[in-house]
């Protein structure tokens, strides 16, 4: 049996002592040692320590659910993570830092999530097979489609290549000569590699194909300053950015060339991209959201397939020097600066496929620590460019994503916390006390709505809080009314801000109200919302998204703490469609520029019609995952509705029907190819809810 446990005996021999790191390194040694003989002794293991054979499949059945089952999926799972990072080698070193950062539980934790991306993995292999394959008939239309465009941009790939192997430098040029919209120009300047095969090769495809446009430097500078060599060769409408043993699918850039062609004012694109393993698996695919100011700032979601306007790259000067690593991360940011957000389109394709290979950043951040700088320096000087006073860091430990933190102003605003109630005085006292006892903001009121509360215990509560000067009770006795709640207090609120908060919240991190007034307070933002979590440390709301389960539902829901989520998007400040009025914040006059609540809608979607509403007006909402809750909402209350609520809630869905028709259909901040309904939330969709090459 697979057990691994730490040698007391050998951590003492080690140190005479229980030192940590070395623990850390002889419980990874085991670990990995168990692996390789579980493995070897059923001739599962190469004879190569660094690799996995690809025979494993064969070698690990299929059985029946139940712990054998549940054993080979495990060992599949880890399997496919050795190879995918490099070796059981690289492995280690991962899981090492792993460990230090975030303790045995951290790699337990992540040890669950190899299964389940094994089994996404999985899902996706059929999912490519029914959906994202390119038979004879679909060249035939493509190749018609292409005839028929009434523009064809010439589009011209920058690619930088410096020690590239020979197999993936073929690999990648040859998927460029197979595309099937044939108007492309590849720019290839080598950063003067020692290795003789590179340039061979180059002069071998040049003259080949006239297309293929390529320089070698005298001098290696870096990946900056060889990428604008290859950009100076650049003559076409557009660039798009290639790494040197990526590759591109065969109608890649006919689809961009298409999505030019929609929308002509448009100056960038970025499609969506999945990862190519040594094997030539296709795996781990990133579905992206549609454009997202926030979020770019969080990680470069722009970045494969990235597509510039090539009289745009020369406006901003093209890549800057000393950014090496998030070079094209500090690109885009100087783009959107030039040519504002409205100037991205999403092609929600995959597009581009990043090899993962020993020194990519798609295996581990590790590879290219620099990066993590470089992209901090990016992200850093374009919000000083825009004139904003933030501090941007690593998001959490061991990642290259980032959090931006605005500061909270100086004189902080007035911000009344209004929260309905109706007896259940135990989950009011907790959530009164943690706002006195951890909310560090200093300025804040709290309007208690009661809602015909009954219960002497209550009501004597309520005489002991109306003593504090910052706390008012606004007596309401008719029938439930969620919105109307809402909307008397907010039009006897005191302060320029409002936070709407269920009675059953209660506080986690200090500065959660700075944080979500350091969104509020931006111009550019309507309603702000928290990460809320069950006691049971699993996320209750993530961001609420639409046109998904009955018409609404949260991101992420169910996630553990310490998961990062889809691609880092459970753990990354960005813009979305809703939030949950369960804790949300936004400026008092926006809240009644867009009429409050509406009291038609007394339970269920208030919260969504009211974020749509300020959509439509023209602010973005926000989700903080910084601003930490618990909620302590039943985490078990399944849809017991009683008959008559039942009935009120089919209203309210038909009622936000009427309301918003087509806009619950698609929310911009979830791709068309991930599930809405029947299955989990950021798994592949089937099918698809856009066509193969719309």
């Amino acid at each position: 049996m697979f057990t691994p446990y730490i040698n007391r005996d050998r951590c003492i021999e080690a140190g005479k002592s229980w030192r940590f790191n070395r623990c850390i390194d002889v419980f990874l040694v085991e670990l990995m040692t168990k692996f390789d003989n579980f493995t070897s002794s059923s001739h599962r293991h190469s004879t190569n320590n660094d690799a996995v054979s690809h025979k494993a499949d064969e070698a690990l059945p299929d059985v029946p659910n139940g712990p054998a089952s549940r054993l080979v999926r495990t060992l599949r799972s880890i399997r496919s993570a050795i190879k995918s990072r490099g070796g059981i080698g690289a492995t280690f070193s991962y899981c090492r830092g792993i460990v230090r950062r975030e303790g045995l539980a951290g790699l337990h934790a992540r040890l669950l999530r190899v299964t389940a991306d094994q089994t996404l993995d999985e899902l996706y292999v059929e999912w490519i097979s029914r959906y994202d394959t390119v038979d004879d008939p679909a060249r035939d239309a493509i190749r018609k489609a292409v005839e028929e465009l009434p523009a064809k941009p010439l589009l011209s790939l920058v690619v930088p290549t410096y020690q590239t192997p020979e197999r993936y430098l073929r690999e990648m040029v040859d998927s460029v000569r197979a595309q099937l919209y044939p108007h492309w120009q590849l720019c290839i300047a080598d950063d003067a590699s020692s290795d003789p095969s590179v340039r061979r090769v180059l002069e071998e495809y040049a003259a080949l194909d006239s297309r293929i446009n390529f320089v070698v430097r005298s001098a290696n500078g870096h990946i900056s300053e060889a990428s604008n060599s290859a950009l100076a060769l650049a003559k076409g409408d557009f660039v798009g950015l290639l790494d040197h043993d990526d590759t591109l699918p065969e109608h890649a850039l006919y689809v961009v060339a298409r999505y030019i062609g929609k929308h002509p004012h448009a100056r960038l694109f970025y499609s969506d991209e999945d990862k190519l393993l040594p094997d030539g698996t296709r795996s781990t695919p990133y579905f992206k959201c549609d454009w997202n100011p926030e979020l770019i700032l969080g990680q470069n979601m722009f970045s494969h397939f990235g597509v510039y306007e090539t009289a745009l790259l020369h406006e901003v000067g093209g890549f800057r020097k000393g950014f090496e690593g998030s070079q094209d991360h500090d690109l885009i940011l100087r783009c959107i600066e030039r040519a504002g957000h409205e100037s991205v389109v999403h092609i929600p394709h995959v597009l581009y496929h990043w090899r993962v290979i020993a020194g990519s950043t798609a295996t581990s951040i590790d590879e290219k620590p620099y990066a993590l700088q470089a992209s901090i320096k990016a992200v850093s000087q374009h919000l000083h460019r825009l004139g904003i006073d933030a501090t941007v860091a690593p998001a959490f430990a061991g990642t290259h994503m980032l959090r931006v933190k605005y500061p909270r102003p100086t004189e902080p605003p007035l911000v009344s916390i209004i929260i309905p109630t109706r007896d259940g005085v135990k989950l009011l006292r907790q959530c009164v006390n943690s706002l006195f006892a951890k909310t560090t903001y200093p300025a804040f009121e709290i309007l208690i709505v009661d809602n015909d509360s009954v219960e002497p215990e209550t009501h004597a509560y309520f005489t002991k809080l109306v003593r504090c000067d910052n706390v008012r009770i606004i007596r309401d006795e008719r029938p439930f009314n969620f919105s109307a709640l809402n909307n008397v207090a907010a039009r006897q609120a005191r302060g320029n801000y409002l936070c709407l908060l269920n009675n059953d919240i209660e506080v986690i991190s200090p500065d959660w109200l700075d944080e979500m007034m350091s969104h509020a307070v931006r111009p550019e933002n309507g309603a702000v919302g928290a990460a809320l979590w069950y006691p049971d440390e699993t996320l209750q709301h993530g961001g609420v998204l639409v046109g998904v389960a009955d018409l609404a539902g949260h991101m992420h829901h169910r996630l553990w703490r310490g998961n990062a989520g889809y691609f880092g998007r459970g753990a990354l400040a960005q813009n979305v469609t809703a939030v949950t009025a369960a804790c949300l914040v936004v400026r008092k006059s926006l809240f009644e520029a867009v009429g409050g609540f509406n009291e038609e809608l007394a339970v269920a979607f208030n919260d969504v019609d009211f974020c749509l509403r300020l959509r439509r007006t023209g602010y973005r909402n926000v989700y903080t995952p910084f601003a930490q809750l618990y909620h302590h909402e039943s985490a078990t209350r399944g849809t017991d509705l009683h008959a008559e609520a039942r009935v009120r809630f089919e209203h309210e869905i038909n009622l936000m029907k009427r309301i918003w028709n087509d806009d619950l259909l698609v929310d911009p901040f979830y791709n068309p190819n991930l599930a809405s309904c029947d299955s989990p939330l950021f798994t592949p969709a089937f099918p698809p809810r856009i066509g193969q090459f719309d």
